[in-house]
């Protein structure tokens, strides 16, 4: 059992993590909508995601399960129940009609741009990647639930979860709102059909202003018109079809608190009748530009290729991003990522100059690595941890002990994920993830896994070898 410790946006302080099932972790991301190239506040939670995950494999030995999704239809402007489909709009602006065809081409594309970003940031590939899409039934089926055992109804224009339902764990739980202090505001749509202003849309009919909704099934229940899914049913359905009716982990940005994953755990349970239906929330806080939150809204927003095309790496974002605490919220700013810059480049420096020297035994070495395990076992407290990587490096090498320090490097390595020299970097994307995934085999002892993606590299023209550093890639 390890010692980690995360602080849990449910229940409001820090708690020993355990999972459901000893030695295995459920894990669930919320993913993009796909409507637009996601900016790089987006990226710092999922950056946060994939931090939690390496951890969990490399640093604890956990075998993970990461379910990571993509959404595709029935995000609505505003984050709300009202208005136009994010990805429609953009195929209006874009194609100037809105069709099955036009609709599907702009989140094919912006999908593949956000997997282009996701691979240049280093980031693990989920063991699932849904569309909304492809889980139309499941959010079909849980929906005749919710109607059958009355925690839904239905209106003129969609159907409806009723929040002053008895749900098992009461709405507003998450977030910290009562329903009684809920009001009509920008997060809430004014619906005089609904029975309370935060009961939220499972499904919307193709009538009304969505009439001509280009994407579009049979609805749930009887006799009604055909409609597509609210955006917050699609979550539980691809978790609970994928991770099963409960899961360990479930992290997103902070934004999606409320009301998005508050209508989740709602919906969710009240289909299964079990809580909780997520062991344990984490949420990134805000990447805030001057004074305000970095927002395609507000139109302050920063994408991976302005960092590139300003002189940095992915991988110095990665490090910037990774260096604040997850609970912290960042300010966004040039000299930090010069900082960061800098101060991977020590790091990778350091790293190359342990993988060149002689191993050596000194038992001081250890106390470094375990200050590292003790730092990210506390909440994932990455100050700490890089704090007591540098103290490693100026020990090893006023005590020209380089050699004794190659296990913490390894580690750091996979863990972070940026530290990797210019050569490394030369290696194509989509290989750097499959020799990630097998050193995450190795990690959990799945040799056959481990030989399977050996074979995949293979087949990519690069041969992957086990030697005293760790995994040395080589062109064939």
């Amino acid at each position: 059992m390890s010692d980690l410790h995360l602080y849990n946006t449910l229940t409001k302080g820090e708690q020993k993590f355990i999972p459901i099932t000893a030695g295995k972790v459920s894990m669930y991301t919320c993913g993009p909508t796909v409507y637009g190239r996601p900016h790089i506040g987006n990226y710092s939670s999922f950056l946060m995601a994939d931090l939690l995950r390496r951890w969990l494999q490399f640093g604890l030995g956990f075998q993970v399960t990461h379910v990571k999704n993509i959404t595709d239809v029935g995000h609505l402007v505003a984050d709300a129940d009202t208005g136009e489909d994010k990805v429609e709009k953009q195929a209006r602006e874009e194609h100037g009609e809105v069709t099955h065809a036009s609709v599907i081409a702009i989140a094919r594309k912006y999908e593949a741009m956000y997997l282009e970003d996701e691979r240049a940031l280093n980031m693990m590939e989920p063991e699932q990647r849904p569309r909304a899409t492809e889980y139309i039934e499941q959010m079909q089926k849980m929906i005749d639930v919710l109607l059958e055992n009355g925690h839904a109804y239905t209106t003129e224009d969609g159907i409806y979860f009723d929040v002053h339902s008895s749900t098992p764990t009461p709405y507003g739980t998450l977030s910290g709102n009562t329903l009684d202090a809920l009001e009509s505001g920008s997060r809430v749509a004014v619906d005089e059909k609904k029975k309370h202003p935060a009961d939220f849309a499972l499904w919307k009919f193709c009538v009304g202003m969505n009439a001509k909704h280009a994407l579009r099934w049979p609805s749930p229940g009887t006799s009604n018109p055909d409609g597509f899914p609210g955006w917050h049913i699609e979550c539980s359905a691809m978790s609970s079809s994928l991770l099963g009716e409960q899961i360990d982990l479930h992290t997103g940005g902070e934004d999606n608190i409320f009301p998005h994953h508050e209508c989740e755990v709602a919906q969710s349970e009240s289909v299964t009748g079990k809580k909780p239906f997520v062991r344990l929330w984490l949420h990134k806080r805000r990447i805030q530009m001057g004074d305000q939150k970095m927002s395609k809204s507000l139109g302050n927003v920063k994408t991976l290729p302005d960092i590139v095309a300003a002189g940095y790496s992915p991988m110095d974002l990665r490090y910037y991003f990774l260096s604040v605490h997850y609970r912290t919220q960042l300010k966004f700013e040039e000299k930090g990522l010069d900082d960061a810059k800098k101060a991977r480049r020590k790091i990778v420096e350091w790293i190359t100059e342990v993988e060149q020297a002689p191993a050596v035994s000194d038992a001081e070495a250890m106390q470094y690595q375990t200050a590292f395990v003790t730092a990210m076992n506390a909440d994932l407290n990455t100050p700490a941890a890089l704090a007591a990587i540098f103290d490693c490096i100026a020990w090893s090498r006023n005590a020209k002990a380089l050699g004794a320090c190659k296990d913490f490097a390894q580690l750091i390595a996979h863990v972070f994920g940026c530290f990797v020299s210019e050569a490394a970097q030369a290696i194509p994307a989509d290989v750097q993830a499959l020799v990630e995934q097998r050193a995450a085999a190795r990690v959990a002892k799945d040799f056959a896994k481990s030989d399977e993606l050996r074979d995949a590299i293979a087949a990519l023209g690069y041969e992957v070898r086990d030697g005293a550093n760790g995994q040395e890639i080589k062109k064939l």
